[in-house]
């Protein structure tokens, strides 16, 4: 008997360097989550997507380029978040202690509080920053 390969349902943008992309990308996650009826984290999600889409935009998206953000929705219930970049650059750990008066270094913290794996690949050029939910 032969096993059924179940495909993922994939769902991709591109963004162009521009801070209204972040909402853009927000919106897009939102209604493909609608679409495949797997809302039900939705708002970490949505917080993990503005996350990942501003460390793009300020760290990882050189001028005149963008970023892309891809949703995976896999048969076992794995919903995985990536944004691609092509800028250089390393994305380290969050610091677990940041400082109370800094504006900044939050965001990764966030995600790896929020998803329930995250983690960075390789592209050439750049990087892919990843995490994942477990949404069925």
């Amino acid at each position: 008997m032969n096993a059924e390969t179940q495909h993922p349902h994939t769902r991709q943008a591109f963004y162009r360097r521009d801070r209204r992309s972040v909402r853009l990308a927000r919106k897009f996650a939102w209604q493909t989550l609608t679409d495949w009826a797997a809302a039900e984290r939705g708002d970490d999600v949505l917080l993990c997507v503005s996350e990942l889409a501003t460390n793009a935009l300020l760290h990882g998206v050189p001028a005149g380029r963008g970023f892309l953000l891809r949703l995976v929705l896999h048969a076992e219930g794995a919903l995985r978040v990536e944004v691609h970049d092509s800028g250089p650059g390393e994305v380290g750990c969050p610091d677990p202690t940041p400082d109370a008066d800094a504006e900044h270094g939050r965001g990764l913290l966030l995600v790896a509080s929020l998803a329930d794996k995250w983690g960075v690949g390789e592209r050439n050029p750049g990087k892919i920053v990843w995490c994942e939910f477990l949404v069925k």
